[in-house]
């Protein structure tokens, strides 16, 4: 084919589409052959250490498709094919958030790995874990939040890429006005959550794994964010509650200071009913109990009624789960003991008789 028939061929606009649609394909096939190429010799250099090389491969799997995306589009702009569409402005714009997008996500990337290998340094199985969940729970909220921070830099120099969007940014910075003080009263809200979540990270009336108890329900403390706590409740539900509650509500923290704990059992017996052997009994059962702490075991009659006398017994134990299961099998072997031994002794309505009087004398 000579030069004249080929500039005969470019200035047909339909073989010129054409042919830039073949470019488009295979330079994409190459490419993609390419990215999958570079991805399987990553894997196979990082066959021996698979954490560092699942962090590689997660650090670069993006970046380096952006990457060759980016190549992709130099080759369609420099091809003459395209010179007579001026896409070229939209193509580098594209390029220019490409380029930022990409180093937002190794960034987000470089932080989550960071905050990885400092929790891993925690203890968190240990029974004695206040420091540890101390830790976990300041590293998981500001990790959100240099995450969050990362995500809206990176949003904001992509959108001042736009020249409209930044006329606009700037005619809004102008003529803010009412509009500033709208803006202002619907973000305070937000603005009072996020503070409140910051609050929680550096004073810590709540942790993760804490024991508490909201809203009348018992249960852990599974997931702390900027804006809202889960709470596992003892019955796998979750319980949902907005940051700023623990800082305006009075809840019960069972954990605050240490995990160990102290339950009370109360049984409610006849008057007849001896002390001694219900405590004799109580210490032969906590012998050996795997979830009794040896701390405080004691019976005490603390209230009277009418009809029957208050027992409570105290029992401790290293966390709240034991103690329950503890206070549980306790008050059953216990209601067994006196049904066996006493069964005159449970709570039972007394009617006497009298003798019947003669009207007639």
């Amino acid at each position: 084919m000579d030069t004249q028939n080929l500039e005969h061929i470019l200035k047909n606009e339909k073989t010129g589409l054409l042919v830039s649609i073949l470019i488009f394909i295979g330079s994409l096939l190459v490419l993609l052959l390419l990215y999958r190429y570079t991805m399987q010799f990553i894997r196979k250099r990082m066959n021996k250490n698979q954490k560092l090389g699942g962090f590689v491969i997660g650090l670069l799997k993006l970046p380096l498709l952006w990457l060759l995306f980016w190549i992709f589009l130099q080759i369609l702009t420099s091809t003459a094919f395209l010179s007579r569409w001026d896409i070229s402005g939209d193509f580098g714009r594209i390029t220019d958030i490409l380029v930022i997008l990409s180093g937002g996500w190794i960034l987000i990337k470089v932080v989550r790995v960071i905050f990885y290998s400092l929790e891993k340094k925690l203890n968190i199985a240990d029974e004695d874990n206040l420091n540890a969940r101390k830790d976990l729970t300041k590293m998981k909220l500001f990790e959100g939040l240099i995450v969050a921070l990362i995500v809206v830099t990176v949003t904001a120099v992509c959108l001042m890429t736009f020249e409209k969007v930044r006329a606009l940014g700037v005619s809004l910075l102008t003529s803010a006005g009412i509009a500033g003080i709208v803006i202002g009263f619907a973000a305070q809200r937000s603005l009072a959550t996020l503070l409140a979540g910051i609050q929680i990270a550096i004073t810590q009336p709540i942790r993760l794994d804490d024991v508490v108890i909201v809203e009348g329900e018992w249960g852990r403390i599974e997931e702390i964010t900027f804006t809202y706590v889960v709470i596992r409740i003892w019955d796998e539900r979750r319980l949902i509650v907005p940051v700023n509650y623990f800082l305006e509500k009075p809840f019960q923290n069972w954990t605050r200071s240490t995990s160990t704990i102290m339950g009370a059992v109360f049984l409610y017996v006849d008057y007849s009913l001896p002390l001694e052997p219900l405590r004799r009994h109580l210490d032969l059962l906590l012998k050996d109990h795997p979830k009794w702490d040896q701390r405080v075991a004691n019976i005490q009659v603390t209230n009277t009624q009418e009809r029957y006398k208050e027992l409570r017994i105290l029992l401790s134990s290293r966390n709240s789960s034991f103690n329950w299961d503890l206070r549980v099998d306790i008050r059953e072997q216990m209601i067994t003991f006196i049904h066996r031994e006493y069964p005159d002794s449970l709570v039972r309505v007394r009617v006497e008789e009298t003798a019947p009087t003669d009207n007639n004398h």
